[in-house]
């Protein structure tokens, strides 16, 4: 088993937490094996995780971002209470695998989403299958998302995407600024299916495709499916679980 690990971005916050921490943790005497506590924000928390892929480390978040939707709130006097009880809940990232137009090939992991996006001024023409099932012939519109439910309340729920429970085994499919189709909203879709986006024109109408914040350029054909071999094993305080996150996400969005 490895020691306790504190991790923090260098921005000043997050360094005076860090602070903060060490000295409680050693006035306390506080040990806990395998834990990982990774101060900063959302993307941080992404970076951090993506380095640890093959650990069986249990992270827990501490925010010093702006949102910190993966994170937990820092408390000084609850800190070492809240690292104690702390619920587990283990997610799994989507793996997507790019072929270039100069037939390279590229694979990245995405916890959030996977964003197929324009590269240029025209639009982008792009065909959407399920497996072998054809989802959409040819959708024109700045890109698409897939989303796992983790993600959905993210890039997702900005272009109006669904919000997924944490526990739905779905996984989201949402148009960003559709053109034609007007009016396809997007699909969910299990998440045992594989997601094949293919680039109808890749010389006139080049796409990016990012895992996350991973991006290449001049992608034509995108695969992306959930990658079950690889969990991640978050810690969120007793009564801020990512869970309950994602539902009171899914009412603000439903009344707002």
């Amino acid at each position: 088993m490895s020691k306790l690990q504190i991790i923090s971005d260098k921005n000043k916050k997050s360094l005076s937490i860090k602070n903060l921490l060490l000295k409680k943790i050693k006035s306390n005497q506080f040990k806990k094996e395998n834990l990982v506590i990774v101060i900063g924000g959302d993307g941080f928390m992404l970076q951090t995780l993506k380095k640890n892929k093959n650990s069986n480390k249990h992270f827990y978040g501490i925010n010093s971002g702006n949102y910190g939707f993966l994170m937990n709130k820092f408390s000084s006097k609850d800190i070492l209470k809240n690292l104690s009880k702390a619920n587990l809940v283990s997610i799994s990232p989507l793996e997507m695998i790019v072929k270039t137009k100069n037939n390279l090939i590229k694979r990245y992991i995405a916890i959030n989403e996977v964003s197929v996006l324009r590269q240029s001024r025209q639009a982008a023409s792009l065909s959407i299958k399920q497996g072998s099932r054809q989802i959409i012939k040819k959708l024109v519109s700045d890109g698409v998302l897939v989303s796992t439910p983790a993600g959905s309340t993210a890039y997702n729920l900005s272009v109006h995407g669904p919000i997924l429970s944490l526990h739905s085994k779905q996984l989201s499919i949402s148009p960003i600024s559709a053109f034609r189709p007007r009016r396809w909203k997007g699909k969910i879709v299990n998440d045992k299916t594989k997601v094949t986006i293919t680039n109808l024109n890749p010389l006139k109408r080049p796409i990016s495709a990012v895992a996350d914040n991973l991006e290449v350029r001049n992608a034509k054909i995108i695969t992306i499916k959930t990658n079950l071999k690889i969990k991640f094993n978050l810690l969120y305080d007793r009564y801020r679980s990512l869970q309950k996150k994602i539902m009171l996400e899914k009412i603000k969005n439903e009344y707002s």
